[in-house]
């Protein structure tokens, strides 16, 4: 009697996006105004490439389990670099202790940053996250809802949608349509952890862009 095939599973979802954003962020601090990080300036960049990079190497090699734990940490040093430079920006606002110039500069890097973060985030929580997402078939189920989730398997055939499952620029698209038009678009919201993740970031983008840049704008 013939032995069963096991089910094909898709193919690993590339780790290097995700990477590429983390060591940004870290790029984006490096050349912030130094008044505005905690530390020296190369301190956020130098933490995250020894979280991310060993991250990495840890999944090419297998150990999911410090590939999790680098992966995290790595995320956890990000949001902590985002959210005091942006508390720091904001306590500088009364005393105008930076130039306009320098104000314009920092809000559209922490903008970007924010993207970055919550991008980040997104992509290693939604599903159990990517090692979990790369053990299954196709995404079916999780905290957001894609477009690709709603089509029947033979319409996602038809357009090389399936095997389908999220990868980074998808949870990038997410966090940038969140961060400009403070609202998903395209991508229902089904979990509350999402819910109140995104109410975190559309608040991060909504300061940056109205408290800081408009400042910025006026006093120039």
């Amino acid at each position: 009697m013939p032995v069963a095939k096991p089910t094909t599973q898709s193919d690993p979802e590339p780790r290097w996006p995700a990477l590429l954003a983390g060591l940004a962020i870290g790029v984006l601090f490096y050349v912030m105004p130094e008044r505005l990080t905690v530390g020296p300036r190369w301190l956020p960049l130098t933490l995250i490439a020894s979280m991310l990079i060993p991250a990495k190497l840890f999944h090419h090699t297998g150990r999911i389990q410090l590939n999790n734990i680098f992966g995290y940490s790595g995320l956890v040093v990000i949001t902590l670099a985002l959210v005091s430079s942006l508390t720091l920006l904001i306590l500088g606002l009364p005393k105008r202790l930076d130039p306009p110039g320098d104000l314009l500069r920092a809000a559209a890097e922490l903008w970007i940053s924010n993207v970055l973060v919550f991008a980040s985030w997104y992509w290693r929580l939604d599903s159990g996250g990517p090692n979990e997402r790369d053990r299954r078939h196709t995404h079916e189920a999780g905290a957001f809802l894609f477009p690709q989730m709603t089509m029947t398997a033979e319409l996602r055939k038809e357009l090389g949608q399936h095997p389908w499952s999220p990868g980074f620029i998808d949870y990038l698209f997410l966090a940038f349509n969140t961060s400009t038009a403070f609202s998903p678009t395209d991508v229902p919201v089904l979990s509350r952890w999402a819910k109140i993740m995104m109410i975190v970031q559309s608040t991060i983008s909504l300061a940056t862009v109205v408290l800081v840049a408009a400042r910025a704008v006026n006093i120039l």
